[in-house]
């Protein structure tokens, strides 16, 4: 069950980071070029809400695992970071916009690489 329950965290989470105005128009438009703050900002908002949800996740057990959290949150800063840059790059150099079908067919291929970093995280968590 809590696997469950960490998996609809996240994607809220995700949710949250990604589509509300936690994500800045600084952020939006800046994560294809690579390096920039932009990008960093926004992959570092969505680590520091992973680790807030594993804490709370953790409540309630001998110990909360803070450098296993850690290590987890900061390859999930690593991951997103490059997954958005990416996706921003081909768009940018390809000129695809949300009217083109590659456009969402390479947003898809974002949301899921997002997702299933959701579930090694959940792996990783509940095996180590």
């Amino acid at each position: 069950m809590e696997v469950l329950y960490l998996v609809t965290i996240l994607t809220i989470k995700h949710f949250l980071a990604d589509f509300t105005p936690l994500q800045t128009h600084y952020m939006l438009a800046n994560k294809g070029t690579y390096g920039h703050w932009g990008g960093i900002s926004h992959a570092g908002v969505h680590a520091i809400l992973s680790i807030i949800v594993l804490v709370i996740a953790s409540i309630g057990f001998a110990e909360i695992r803070w450098a296993m959290i850690f290590c987890i949150c900061i390859g999930e800063f690593f991951i997103h970071y490059h997954m958005d840059w990416f996706k921003e790059y081909v768009c940018r150099v390809k000129e695809w916009k949300s009217t083109d079908y590659p456009f969402w067919g390479l947003f898809g291929i974002d949301q899921l690489v997002h997702h299933l970093t959701y579930i090694a995280m959940i792996w990783v968590y509940a095996i180590l």
